[in-house]
């Protein structure tokens, strides 16, 4: 019997299934069965050809005897004509025997290629060539983006419509957006607000700087971002110089607000006319807004002439601007400087400090025995509970709880976020709050910056100059207005990837975003508008260093996250559900990052499309997953399983997304079953491993085999799951059935099994057991860290190896593993894992026959010859001392 049918299995003499166990004795006695077996078939083979060319020889001899009795009679020239027919006989038989042989070897080439093609990479078609870098690089981008999303889980949702507007106890709570200082008008501050100004006010760093600058040029440019309490810096910096020695009062309000409608030279032309005497000794806060489009920023004579009328009344300015290239020529004056935020520690401890004696007040007063009645017991008064400082620890322990700080989701708290927290806390101390509301107040945080962020952004359309008077197109400036809001998109997208990377990204999307919406205006594109500086400070970010991948190489970079776990989350949540207009032009730059070839870029736009799909998925299915799952190119359809795989993460929408691709799987298109086999290799889209298996099997084995290479590529992603051994299992049984087709999914699987890496297969998490050895491949990891799974491997890679159709792929695929043992600098890599699996592989002497070979043949290969002592080590890792027999001395 030959070698393939062996592999194919018969039902009388077919191997043991491997899910039935086997002693290593019964495996020696089928593998010594098997070799006798082939040694008598050989044998066989080897008498009948020699009674073949016995026969040949004896017909000359004989023909040669009746030549000799008839030469007498002129018979000579019939046997030369005898001897010359036989001649040609004997060459048609030779030449007859040589096809045959090259017919089996272009058999043989043909059916090891064809092997090879189902071994690829799924995206080679695209790739050009076989190497894995791409989805390598893929996977990791994978894990290290859902860990952004985190925030976003089931677990950690909230109720917006309860928590935005709510009484809890004592407590208001309110996530509408705060009103910016645009919206303030002209008027004097009392003095109440100033007084508890002072009380409450944390100074930033360089505030000293900052009032020291006033006082010499008694104007300040003031610039810092939205909510970082920049404007009651702003009112501390009038409240002190005004106050101070040496200040000079006036008739009127010590500060006043000034209309920003008036402007710069509004403020100067008030100081200049009638009156100014009143105005001595005055300090005046006028807030800017230049990211309105049309809003031109004041050029430095206007800065110089309202300097020179500040100083001639003796009074002082402030004026406050939003970070960003419209206000760069301002801060880079002299009258410029840069506002730093208030540090979170010291804010939030004042803001404690603040609502704690707010509560207690209030508790005291509920406590209070009226007039009428007799007094209070003593133990009822407002000193009966924790002293003030007992409550002010306690709280800043329940604000470092890392549930509490997971919850909060922000690196830095802004004043009013601080305020908001320190009120939950003081809620929960003191008995209003439970556990449970404090934790869904702190995640209410982020969801409100978001609001903030994006609620109006495009109310300031309406002010656009109107078209000109012939009719003529005309260049929209809505680009400018809408590249914060679009670069805060990407950054929730692409965040840990380079700045360049997000910024280019936000430029997609800002046209998208202004052809939606004015579809009838080309927009203008800014080529100088970005600056690094205000990017992060208007998206709450920051820069680190880091690696990103390039071709399969790491390199340096400076990589942009959100200050802050929970913005990104909250950033999608917010656009995806309220701000329906968005979707189209966000659908349209989520394509257009499917096809960008980076793979830490498509990789995480699908996973936030998998956080959008959980929003919405029948928006999301009809507009982004069934048109990317039908797709003609590789990498859109993984973008779309990926995208399903990130929804089916949420216990809400697995099971749905678990019928979808089951129906894929069974009644889908051609690319639509593609799509589901990339699916069902993440292993959250279906209910159980088992049921995963049962999917890709009918995949793979339909239609001859068409898609056996995606099939066989997302069975071996899922040997990173726990239920690593029913996967091995269930190759084993498709080793070894009845059916060529499944056979071939089996070796085909097994050969692919060698050749993968761990960082190949998403599972395998950073921090695991094989996460830890992401450059090792996989079976050797496997070996190393679950020695029960050696037995296993070492059977579907032996059946491999013995296959005829198989053996030349799975021959290079041992190659490539022994060539792990060690890296190229002699420092140790995989060898646990070899020593652990080789000896498996090496029981028997056929088996340790065709090591040696293997060894002689990687010793000798002209372009990545083994060093001698790497051969004689991989040797002796796969041939026990005892059981050395004449091969040692070659390799020793």
């Amino acid at each position: 019997m030959s070698d393939e049918q062996q592999a194919a299995g018969s039902p009388e003499r077919g191997p043991q299934p491997a899910d039935q166990p086997r002693a290593k004795d019964d495996r020696a006695r089928a593998d010594r069965g098997k070799a006798d077996r082939a040694r008598d078939d050989r044998a066989q083979d080897n008498r009948a050809r020699d009674e073949r060319a016995k026969a040949r020889d004896n017909r000359p001899r004989a023909e040669e005897g009746r030549a000799a009795g008839d030469r007498d009679s002129g018979g000579s020239d019939a046997a030369e004509k005898e001897k010359e027919e036989q001649g040609e006989q004997d060459r048609e038989e030779r030449e007859k025997e040589e096809r045959e042989k090259e017919e089996r070897e272009r058999e043989r080439e043909r059916v090891s290629g064809r092997f090879k093609e189902h071994t690829r990479d799924p995206l080679a078609e695209e790739q050009g060539d076989d190497g894995p870098t791409d989805l390598a690089a893929a996977s990791r981008a994978r894990h290290s983006t859902r860990m952004l999303f985190d925030t976003g889980r089931d677990l950690n949702s909230f109720d917006r419509s309860f928590i935005q507007s709510a009484h809890i106890g004592d407590i208001h709570l309110r996530l509408d957006s705060r009103p910016s200082g645009a919206g303030m008008r002209s008027g004097p501050v009392p003095e109440d607000e100033l007084r508890g100004l002072r009380r409450v006010h944390v100074e930033p760093q360089g505030y000293v700087r900052l009032r020291s600058a006033l006082v010499a040029r008694r104007l300040l440019v003031l610039g810092a971002a939205p909510g970082t309490g920049r404007t009651s810096t702003a009112l501390s910096l009038l409240d002190e110089v005004t106050s101070g020695a040496g200040a000079e009062p006036g008739a009127g309000p010590r500060v006043s607000r000034v209309d920003p409608d008036g402007g710069v030279r509004g403020l100067a032309g008030l100081l200049s006319g009638d009156g100014a005497e009143d105005r001595r000794g005055t300090g005046y806060l006028l807030e800017l807004a230049l990211t309105r489009p049309g809003s031109l920023p004041p050029d430095a004579m206007d800065l110089d002439g309202l300097a020179a009328a500040l100083d001639g009344c003796g009074a002082f300015a402030v004026i406050v601007v939003t970070l960003g290239s419209a206000a760069n020529p301002l801060l880079t004056g002299r009258y410029g400087m840069i506002c730093p935020p208030a540090p979170t520690q010291e804010l939030l401890t004042t803001r404690l400090r603040e609502k704690l004696e707010e509560r207690r007040e209030e508790l005291a007063d509920r406590t209070a025995a009226p007039d009428d009645t007799p007094a209070a017991a003593p133990d009822s008064g407002p000193d009966s509970g924790p002293r003030l400082d007992e409550l002010l620890t306690a709280a800043e322990e329940l604000a470092q709880r890392a549930e509490v700080r997971d919850a909060v989701g922000l690196k830095d708290l802004r004043p009013a976020e601080a305020e908001l927290q320190a009120s939950l806390l003081a809620g929960h101390l003191l008995g209003d709050l439970s556990y449970d509301e404090l934790l869904s107040g702190c995640r209410s945080l982020a969801a409100g910056q978001a609001q903030e962020w994006f609620a109006g952004v495009d109310r300031a359309l309406a002010a656009l100059p109107a078209a000109a008077a012939d009719g003529g197109a005309r260049r929209s400036g809505t680009a400018a207005l809408f590249h914060p809001v679009a670069f805060r998109i990407a950054l929730a997208v692409l965040g840990g990837t380079p700045h360049s990377t997000v910024a280019a990204a936000a430029h997609l999307l800002t046209w998208e975003l202004s052809v939606q919406s004015d579809p009838d205006n080309t927009p203008a594109r800014p080529l100088f508008c970005d600056d690094p500086e205000s990017d992060l400070a208007l998206s709450r970010a920051e820069l680190t260093d880091g690696r990103v991948e390039v071709a399969g190489a790491e390199v340096g970079a400076r990589l942009i996250w959100y200050r802050g776990s929970a913005l990104p989350a909250a950033v999608l949540a917010e656009i995806w559900d309220r701000h329906f207009p968005v979707r189209a032009p966000l659908v349209r730059w989520l394509r257009l990052l499917s096809d960008d070839p980076r793979p830490h870029v498509w990789m995480r736009a699908a996973v936030a499309a998998g956080e959008l799909s959980v929003r919405d998925f029948d928006h999301s299915y009809a507009e982004l997953i069934r048109p990317l799952a039908e797709a003609a190119t590789p990498r859109r359809r993984i973008f779309a399983a990926t995208t399903m795989d990130q929804a089916a993460g949420h216990a809400s929408h697995r099971k749905a997304v678990g019928k979808l691709v089951d129906d894929w799987s069974r009644f889908g298109t051609k690319s639509l079953r593609w799509t589901a086999a990339m699916a069902l290799g993440y292993g959250n889209a279906a209910a159980t491993t088992d049921d995963a298996l049962d999917a890709l099997a009918r995949i793979g084995v339909r239609d001859d085999g068409d898609q056996l290479a995606a099939a066989s590529f997302n069975v071996v992603r899922l040997l990173a799951l726990p239920d690593v051994a029913t996967v091995l299992r269930r190759m084993a049984d498709w080793t070894h059935h009845r059916r060529e087709a499944y056979q071939d999914l089996g070796l085909v699987t097994t050969v692919r099994m060698a050749l993968t890496g761990v960082d190949e297969v998403p599972a395998a998490e950073p921090g695991s057991p094989l996460g830890d050895r992401g450059d090792w491949p996989l079976p050797l990891a496997l070996a190393a860290t679950r020695p029960e799974l050696v037995g296993p491997m070492a059977d579907l890679l032996w059946t491999a190896l013995n296959t005829p159709r198989s053996k030349d792929v799975a021959m290079d695929a041992l190659e490539a593993l022994m060539r792990t043992a060690v890296r190229k600098d002699g420092t140790e890599w995989a060898q646990p894992g070899l020593a652990a699996l080789l000896p498996a592989l090496a029981a028997e002497e056929h088996d340790r026959r065709r090591l040696d070979w293997l060894l002689r043949r990687m010793m000798n290969d002209p372009e990545n010859p083994l060093p001698d002592a790497q051969a004689r080590s991989l040797w002796w890792l796969a041939v026990p001392s005892p059981d050395r027999t004449g091969e040692e001395e070659r390799h020793g």
